[in-house]
């Protein structure tokens, strides 16, 4: 008989367990249990043990659940977007245990080619943002946003200023995180627009998002300068595929900028995880939180490299912590950046302008059907009145954000083609424009240089781009080359067997805003996994909240282990942000 599934993946076997057993006394685990446990915590109920599967079973059953999702094609936005994931980086990161077994680079002597990706990352970012700081990624963009207000707020030296003015054009759920992390430590949350009338005295900071959850772009540098005048800080929530025509934010006086590397070669994956980033001015970077690789020199005098600063209770001292959130998304952070090292400035930029141009000329196409199109400048996202769709759409399998008063949003991405055109106009009985229209003004068009450092000019060759890769996992120690030292929670505890079902796209292709019935797979998934929880923990109630940068950010349904609050007639978790149904 195959041997199951835990005797592959965890430990000691059945002869190994008696032997040490033996060795301490004991005639079985339970004995063991029963000894060492206090009687007055020990739980007694019947043991419904699941019956062991093998990893044929396992992953036979993943395909099963699979099976239930329906990947259509979801032209959503709100912050996640189909994406091409290069396949030398699939399959040589992404699938890769010399990548993704190891993980925070506690020890930079055995680190050296991760923190190396990682430098990359930082530089990509700091270059589309044009800020001259960066980390190396937070958990996601909503708690990015939430880290940027914090730090806001505490380097605010006028205790009357407590209302952070967020942009009521920022994503739905990102305001949900901010409103939630805000209440406990007595920030009061604005929701509303953004102008001089509501930059009031009380205001210590200001979220923007840009381009906003609508697709409309403007210049916010007239903000910037109002609220410097105000002595309020600046953040805004911006798109990296974007930045490449775009204006970048320190160039219009923002203080901080953050956002989601998702979309530079990362799957949606239902929601995450995904390598959010963090931004910000010379002023803030003893506050910034998260990591920082810095170059540094080794007792011989060669550059080396290291964590320059950690901020998290974690990594120093508590009370010289300035975050306690997980402060990192590794392996993303790495796919993103080596996505910019792959494609450099000249090929995220065609890929830009191909997104821009396939925009325009879906704006144009409604305008001459005799639709509104709610905003002249746009990226890649527009909103335009429609009513009967609803059915075309199902039949075609495509997904639109509805916004619920008779307009949707539409959001295009790498992935799409002419083809993907003509079957979106089809379900609104539109034909193709063949005109299109700038929809970039003049004055928000970029015109300074990003990725000029030599690393995004030399591979372009698949070869090129794998030797550079396996150059850098040669200098880390991974799980495939020794046991590893110093962290423990990351993605090494993960087996191939769970990891493989990560590259199929009925879970890789799944929008966290698609509707219910497209994710069955992911909700089936989600509930045994809470049912076998509560089983073994005694709990009433499992919360599925990412709280570690190894966990995957998941849609949590029951409102009776997690306040909920109501969002453009979803539910959204006030923890994990994620989108839900009510129960």
């Amino acid at each position: 008989m195959p041997f199951p599934f835990s005797d592959r993946h965890i430990g000691p076997k059945n002869l190994e367990i008696i032997e040490m057993l033996s060795e301490l006394g004991y005639s079985s685990l339970d004995q063991f249990s029963d000894n060492v446990v206090p009687k007055n915590i020990q739980i007694s109920r019947e043991e419904t043990h699941a019956i062991e599967k093998t990893e044929v079973e396992v992953i036979k059953r993943l395909r099963e659940l699979a099976d239930k999702n329906k990947v259509f094609h979801s032209w959503i936005g709100m912050g996640y977007y189909g994406t091409n994931v290069p396949t030398v980086i699939l399959r040589n990161i992404m699938e890769n245990p010399g990548w993704y077994t190891q993980y925070t680079p506690y020890q930079a002597e055995i680190s050296q080619g991760r923190l190396e990706a990682l430098l990359n990352y930082q530089t990509m970012v700091t270059d589309l943002t044009g800020l001259p700081l960066a980390n190396a990624s937070l958990l996601d963009e909503g708690t990015a946003a939430a880290e940027a207000m914090i730090m806001f707020f505490n380097s605010t030296k006028n205790s009357e200023k407590k209302t952070y003015l967020v942009s009521d054009k920022c994503h739905p759920q990102t305001i949900d995180v901010l409103k939630t992390r805000a209440e406990p430590i007595g920030i009061k949350v604005v929701i509303d627009a953004v102008n001089e009338e509501t930059l009031e005295d009380s205001v210590f900071g200001v979220l923007i998002q840009y381009p906003d959850t609508d697709g409309f772009i403007d210049d916010y540098s007239v903000i910037c300068e109002l609220a410097k005048a105000n002595q309020s800080f600046v953040c805004m929530a911006t798109d990296l595929l974007a930045l490449t025509l775009l204006k970048p934010p320190g160039e219009m006086g923002a203080d901080v900028a953050i956002g989601n590397s998702q979309r530079f070669g990362v799957p949606m994956g239902f929601g995450g995880p995904h390598a959010a980033f963090f931004a910000t001015t010379d002023k803030f970077k003893r506050k910034i939180p998260g990591r920082i690789i810095g170059v540094s020199q080794d007792f011989n005098g060669n550059r080396a490299l290291r964590m320059a600063l950690q901020t998290r209770e974690q990594h120093i001292r508590r009370e010289k912590a300035t975050s306690n959130i997980c402060t990192a998304q590794v392996l993303l952070a790495i796919m993103s950046g080596m996505y910019a090292v792959y494609h450099g400035p000249e090929g995220i930029q065609n890929i830009g302008k191909r997104v821009n141009k396939h925009t325009q000329t879906l704006a144009n196409s409604f305008l001459e059907a005799g639709h509104e199109v709610l905003h002249s400048s746009f990226f890649d996202t527009i909103r335009v009145t429609a009513t009967v769709w609803k059915e075309k759409a199902l039949a075609k399998k495509t997904n639109f954000r509805d916004f619920g008063d008779g307009s949707i949003g539409i959001s295009l991405d790498e992935t799409t083609t002419s083809e993907d055109l003509d079957q979106i106009l089809s379900i609104f009985n539109i034909k193709r424009s063949i005109h299109s229209k700038e929809s970039i003004p003049e004055t928000l068009q970029r015109d300074s240089t990003y990725l000029e450092h030599p690393v995004f000019h030399k591979y372009r060759s698949e070869t090129q781009m794998l030797r550079y890769m396996h150059i850098l996992e040669s200098k880390d120690l991974a799980l495939n080359t020794s046991m590893i030292p110093l962290g423990s929670c990351t993605m090494k505890l993960n087996s191939t067997t769970e990891m493989v079902a990560v590259t199929w796209p009925e879970f890789g292709n799944i929008h966290p805003f698609s509707p219910d019935n497209q994710a069955q797979g992911y909700f089936e998934l989600i509930d045994e996994l809470n049912e076998s929880l509560i089983e073994i923990t005694g709990f009433d109630a499992i919360s599925m909240q990412p709280n570690s940068g190894a966990q995957v950010q998941t849609r949590f349904r029951s409102p009776k282990a997690l306040s909920i609050l109501p969002i453009e007639g979803q539910y959204l978790c006030s923890f994990c942000h994620s989108p839900g149904k009510q129960a």
